[in-house]
């Protein structure tokens, strides 16, 4: 076999993605295609199983045509993946028994509240140091086995099969209902409310808890494994790597030693800071998670901060308040004036995540005199960004001794400059952005490419990573803490503001 390439699927919140990279890291082809978001009633958001497997089989033909080669000449695929997306399907058709539940739904906000009273985040954060959250996969299940009609029944007779999405494409990719592989690896075990994150197994009495019979979950694998070769869509090639999306960034970022983190910035944005082999439980608001395991390895533990609005901001600013006709157009309007005027937003559109977890925040514009122009509020916005990673930045300081020395960035916004020196300057470290952008699909390429040999270490893939940009702080620290202690004063504002039934 003449083994030239490394193949990475992305299968991500809008889409799925295929890309061929080389030796040096580099891009060869890509396919991508959508699949439809489904919104049922208010706060759900669903997707369909088997659409996205059908727009993973056009895919990967189409980045092997646009590199003009067949599937004998890839050494081996890694699969990054939407965390904690949950779908369940029949283990005998391998038709699925509901759309996935998607991590963004928030149908199971009741029973979480529900949790969060007893037994308390305690008996969690001790077992899988993940608080209740309608993000994680737990309660999802939960919820389509009391609402599935003969679900329950099903899944403890061993007719039901649970996965997040790297195992459904896995077990479509190797078989399906012929023999194929049901697993899943650390890094999306992590997120299910369901692992012991130290002993990296299902846990029974989490298990219990959710009443979640083992058959129906999948075998927890290293993230970077040899798993098995695929006998669809790419006969014979092996399967040998696995990661949730944001920790295959973490690994495309090269950050492979303690204290080193990335932030990838999107809809929403996701900062991980590498804690080694010691696991950190956090005592201020952020997420302990596998940051990735390879082979026999130890797994490599992460202190995450996920943040929910960013990118989203600068879509509502163009959609809703119609003030720019195109996303890079607010670096040009922010241009317009100095600063922000003393006008700050904090875009607290279904509540906050990390570190605040508020579900009854609320967002809020605060500052605003006669003198504030759509330039201020441009500038208000990319600095909404700057200020909710420095809140999640001080809180990796606060759990960490790891202070931060540096930021790898990565994502859409990071095209935007102004934004990116701004982030140097309240962060005061070098903010690096790399030469491939993306760094999720480049994450699981790595990862598969180490368990097939096709790189040898993690020092080969570090002298693969080239830096695209730099920005240095350069602002005053005075200034600095005078503006941040108005954005922590503009978050007080935007808290309390949904309140509960019965509440005064």
């Amino acid at each position: 076999m003449v083994e030239r390439y490394v193949m990475s699927i992305d299968q991500g919140t809008n889409s799925t993605r295929c890309i061929l990279f080389d030796h040096g890291g580099r891009l060869v082809s890509v396919a991508q295609r959508e699949h439809q978001q489904h919104f049922p009633r208010p706060g759900w958001v669903e997707h369909d199983a088997v659409e996205i497997w059908r727009n993973l089989q056009r895919v990967v033909p189409q980045a092997l045509s646009g590199a003009g080669v067949g599937g004998d000449e890839i050494a081996a695929v890694g699969i990054a993946n939407q965390r904690e997306t949950t779908v369940l399907w029949d283990r005998m058709t391998g038709a699925p028994l509901s759309r996935a539940i998607v991590w963004q739904d928030t149908r199971t906000a009741a029973h979480i509240e529900n949790l969060r009273n007893d037994p308390g985040d305690d008996f969690f954060l001790q077992r899988c140091c993940l608080a209740p959250s309608t993000y994680f996969s737990a309660p999802k299940i939960r919820w389509l086995l009391d609402h599935v009609e003969g679900l329950q029944q099903r899944a403890e007779d061993g007719e039901v099969l649970f996965g997040t999405m790297e195992s459904w494409v896995i077990w479509n990719l190797t078989g399906g209902p012929d023999g194929g592989l049901h697993i899943t690896d650390v890094t999306n075990a992590s997120r299910t409310m369901l692992m012991n994150i130290r002993t990296l197994t299902w846990d029974e009495e989490l298990l219990d808890f959710f009443g979640i019979p083992r058959a129906m979950l999948p075998e927890i694998r290293p993230s970077s494994e040899n798993y098995g070769a695929a006998r669809a869509v790419l006969p014979g090639v092996r399967i040998t790597a696995a990661l949730g999306d944001q920790q295959a960034a973490l690994f495309g970022q090269t950050c492979f030693a303690p204290g080193e983190a990335k932030c990838t910035y999107g809809t929403g944005s996701f900062l991980l800071l590498n804690t080694g082999t010691s696991l950190v439980r956090s005592r201020h608001g952020l997420l302990t998670t596998v940051g990735y395991k390879i082979g026999d390895q130890p797994a490599v533990y992460a202190l995450e901060g996920p943040i929910a609005v960013t990118g989203s901001l600068v879509q509502w600013f163009r959609d809703r308040l119609g003030l720019i006709s195109s996303a890079p157009e607010i670096e040009t309007l922010a241009r317009t004036v100095e600063d922000n005027g003393g006008c700050y937003i904090v875009p607290a559109f279904s509540g906050l995540y990390a570190p605040h977890w508020r579900s009854d925040a609320r967002g809020v514009i605060v500052g605003l005199t006669s003198y504030i122009t759509k330039g201020h509020l441009a500038r208000a916005v990319l600095e909404a960004t700057g200020w909710q990673t420095r809140e999640v930045v001080d809180a990796m300081n606060a759990d960490s001794s790891l202070a931060l020395k540096a930021l790898k960035v990565d994502g859409g916004m990071t095209a935007d400059n102004l934004l990116m020196q701004f982030l140097a300057d309240v962060l005061d470290v070098p903010v690096v952005r790399p030469m491939v952008a993306e760094t999720v699909s480049l994450g699981a390429a790595y990862a598969a490419g180490l368990a097939a040999g096709y790189w040898p270490d993690l020092e080969v893939l570090r002298r693969n990573w080239h830096r695209a940009a730099q920005w240095l702080p350069d602002m005053d620290p005075e200034r600095r803490e005078a503006e941040y202690d108005n954005w922590k004063r503009a978050v007080e504002r935007a808290l309390g503001w949904i309140r509960q039934p019965g509440a005064s």
